[in-house]
This record gives C-alpha cells, sequence and structure tokens, in this order.
C-alpha cells in the first residue's frame, strides 16, 4: 500500500510563517495547508483517489466559472482593479472547494 500525497501540501503551510515574520496578512491564510499534514497516516487506496479525482474535478470547474463571472464583473464595472481581489478569492475557492468536497465524499463513502 502507499501512502497519500496530500501530506505534502501541509509544507505550504510554512508560507503562513511569512505572515508572523513580515506581518503581511496575507501570507496568513497558508496556514490552513498545515491540516493537510492529517493525511499522512491515511493510505491511499482506489476509493480515496478517485474521491481526490472528484474534488479536484468540483474545485475546478467552481474556479473556471467564479474566474469567468469575475472576469466579466471587472470589464462591465471597467474597475480593472478588481483582478487584484479576484486572483487570492479564486485560489482560496478552489482550496476551499477541494477540501470540502473530499471531506463530503469520504464521509459519505463511509456510509
Amino acid at each position: 500500500m502507499k501512502s497519500s500525497w496530500l501530506k505534502y501540501l501541509g509544507f505550504l503551510g510554512f508560507l503562513g510563517l511569512l505572515g508572523i515574520l513580515t506581518s503581511n496578512v496575507g501570507f496568513l491564510g497558508f496556514l490552513g495547508f498545515f491540516a493537510f499534514f492529517a493525511h499522512a497516516k491515511s493510505i491511499q487506496d482506489e476509493r480515496l483517489e478517485a474521491n481526490i479525482n472528484r474534488a479536484a474535478r468540483n474545485s475546478f470547474v467552481a474556479s473556471v466559472v467564479f474566474f469567468a463571472v469575475g472576469i466579466v464583473v471587472a470589464v462591465v464595472t471597467s474597475d480593472l482593479s478588481l483582478f487584484i481581489y479576484a486572483f487570492p478569492a479564486n485560489f482560496a475557492l478552489l482550496l476551499v472547494t477541494f477540501s470540502f468536497s473530499l471531506q463530503y465524499y469520504e464521509r459519505k463513502g463511509k456510509d
């Protein structure tokens, strides 16, 4: 049995420490990546791999829809500074959608 590769996403949490050292609060969101270390003990099987693929599909679709809406809103309002907020919001949406989808599919499979 091979272990899950999701645990390596936890190392991105160390970027959150830059928020403390540089007083830039934008980096503090990376501290949430430490939660992926919880997958260190999980064993990757076919069901987990399928659930990861389904969660990745959900986050991709949500990201494409959000970014398309963001582009339309920025162009219609002629406020290009909205792109500054759209990129981090899109990144956060990707992570939240992936995490909640994976959690949902994992719980659904245990029933």
